[in-house]
């Protein structure tokens, strides 16, 4: 596909108007886009084509052979996303979203609580509270500008001496929008005899990615994300990862379709990826990670990142510009997704947040984005003083506000938006913000 500088054009629902505070109504802008997005057309339409022909996937009459051969045949269209193929090694496993892939993979690769698992301070939830539940999780640390550091891993897999098995860190930060250097983790990860898992729901809609990495020993093992976050909000995600891997170890979620044979005593399961798939599988929402990667590749990532570096620039440039503004993390960091937290002085986030939506429909996030101990880091904020605010129910808890941009938004909807935070910050006095 040509540059297409009307990205717009691509999206459904995104012109549908809402009604402000005072009645009137006004095209929405939706900077939350970390936290889910809209459906591109050509989604839409795939998903409505393929609803024509819907049938059970696996056994059944002629729809049903229709859905389950385009259902097999996606996973290899994954894949190809992703630059493999499956003489790769790699099989493709359909979840619901990011949060339940990394529950499988914590579920299916530890073996017991001693397996060691390498995680960082600047994860989601979804990619910290599986491994806690499966296994012996250490943790690196994250620097003051809330970066990871190579050193401080190597450092952490140097002290594990070869005992940890797995290290699990995301591609992006739904915080910050740091993007981690993920082939140089898997390097590290890799000569010290563990595995690499990578969360990467924020990076598939704004980076390419490589999993084969170089060849230099840096490939990618495992990989987790959710099409909502990729313009095909229809209920689904993928793992990706070693066949080989998932066919040695028992599957997370048990029941019809993944087995061979059932007797009395005994369970035979069948091979990955059907062996953890249990249940009837979502298969519109498979098709609709097919049909938006379809788009993500016409349009081509370096178009994207053009688009979206435009937007980052003028969007951190202008906030950093509001006296009252407060940015947290490294805004001079070029190696970053248009994800942007601030708070604003003299307001709450949750005040903040709904004053934008009731005078502009601005839609952002606020709170700690589901990565408390990540946020509290940013802020500065111990866990002794969060543990007060948790006693104190009246009280507020520290929180942030979160700017998330997507492929569909202009730099009109930038300069609205930071109109917006200006006029609001006009008019405060004070010092608090959360």
């Amino acid at each position: 596909m040509k540059e297409n500088k009307d990205y717009r054009a691509l999206f459904n629902g995104i012109e549908v108007p809402v009604q402000l505070a005072a009645g009137n109504y006004v095209i929405p802008i939706n900077f939350d886009n970390a936290a889910t997005t809209p459906p591109l057309k050509q989604v839409d339409s795939f998903v409505y084509d393929n609803m024509l022909m819907y049938g059970s996937v696996g056994r059944g009459g002629h729809k049903s052979s229709y859905c389950t051969r385009a259902y097999e045949i996606s996973r290899d269209e994954i894949l190809d996303f992703f630059h493999l193929s499956p003489r790769d090694g790699y099989t493709t496993i359909y979840v619901k979203n990011t949060t339940e892939g990394l529950n499988l993979l914590a579920r299916v690769l530890c073996d017991c609580k001693m397996d060691k698992v390498l995680c960082t301070r600047m994860e989601h939830h979804a990619n910290d509270l599986p491994w806690r539940m499966s296994s012996n999780v250490l943790y690196v640390e994250v620097d003051e500008k809330g970066k990871l550091n190579l050193d401080a891993v190597s450092e952490r897999l140097t002290e594990g001496q070869g005992t940890i098995r797995y290290v699990t860190v995301t591609g992006a930060s739904n915080v910050t929008g740091y993007v981690n250097p993920i082939h140089e983790i898997a390097k590290l990860a890799h000569r010290h005899e563990a595995m690499i898992i990578v969360d990467a729901a924020q990076l598939v809609a704004h980076r390419p990615i490589y999993m084969k990495g170089t060849g230099k020993d840096d490939a990618i093992d495992f990989l987790v994300f959710s099409g909502h976050k990729m313009y095909a909000p229809f209920g689904s995600g993928v793992v990706i990862g070693h066949k080989e891997v998932f066919d040695k170890k028992n599957p997370y979620l048990l029941g019809g379709g993944a087995v061979t044979a059932v007797l009395d005593d005994d369970i035979y399961w069948k091979e990955a990826p059907q062996k953890n798939e249990a249940g009837t599988p979502n298969f519109l929402g498979a098709m609709s990670i097919v049909a938006a990667t379809t788009v993500l590749k016409e349009v081509g990532f370096n178009a994207i990142v053009s688009h979206e570096e435009k937007l980052k620039d003028r969007l951190n440039r202008g906030l950093a510009a509001i006296s009252k503004v407060i940015l947290y993390g490294d805004s001079n960091e070029r190696n970053r997704l248009g994800v942007i937290p601030f708070n604003i002085r003299g307001i709450s986030y949750e005040q903040a947040a709904k004053l934008m939506m009731d005078r502009r429909g601005i839609a952002v996030r606020s709170g700690c984005f589901c990565a408390q101990p990540y946020a509290a880091r940013l802020m500065r904020v111990g866990d002794k003083e969060r543990y007060h605010y948790m006693l104190n129910t009246q009280l507020l808890p520290p929180g942030m506000i979160r700017a998330s941009i997507g492929l569909y938004n202009t730099e009109k909807e930038v300069d609205s938006f930071l109109n917006t935070v200006e006029d609001i910050a006009a008019k405060l006095s004070g010092s608090r913000c959360w």
